[in-house]
């Protein structure tokens, strides 16, 4: 699934996955630190597999620091079989949709496919902004439809470089929906 046209300062597409942690445990010492489920474990496994089936390997990862993004990331990189370590970035654990978008503009412009794992309801935020409506049709009904329930990543088509990410500049590729 990965496609690049030339050399990163040219007409690259780019590949951003926005993904939400899996289920956590309702409590933890705080909740920055609440664990994932059991059932969260098993489906950021799976979304991981997912992934992997349809050849999306990332560049660079921002993962928020939180104990469940941190548990998330592992599971998933498992399941999918990378081997890449992530940036965990404590401001993506309150970061609003803006905050967030800022964080992936400052992405180097070399990473073709990012993953940024974080929380709700920025992820959703995210997904819906940069949504252009142009992309799977299924996809952006599931998106509509089903909101951004944990274990839930979508793979969105830029074809803008990072620093120029905006609503409406992501075409959505797929949508996935974990069981949790």
């Amino acid at each position: 699934m990965q496609e690049s046209v030339g050399k990163a300062g040219d007409s690259m597409v780019r590949r951003l996955v926005v993904v939400r942690h899996s289920k956590a445990e309702a409590g933890g010492p705080s909740d920055h630190e609440r664990a994932l489920a059991p059932q969260g474990h098993a489906d950021a496994e799976e979304a991981g597999r997912w992934l992997a089936s349809r050849g999306i390997v990332p560049d660079a990862a921002l993962v928020s620091d939180a104990l469940r993004t941190r548990e998330t990331w592992a599971d998933l990189a498992g399941g999918a079989g990378w081997d890449l370590v992530p940036d965990f970035v404590a401001a993506l654990y309150a970061a609003g949709p803006d905050a967030a978008m800022d964080l992936v503009r400052e992405t180097d412009p070399d990473v073709a496919t990012l993953v940024v794992l974080g929380h709700n309801p920025t992820v959703a935020y995210v997904a819906e902004l940069l949504d252009d409506g142009d992309g799977d049709a299924d996809a952006t009904t599931d998106l509509i439809t089903r909101g951004f329930p944990t274990s839930t990543l979508a793979v969105f088509a830029v074809d803008a470089p990072w620093a120029d990410l905006a609503p409406g500049t992501g075409r959505l590729e797929a949508f996935h929906v974990g069981d949790g």
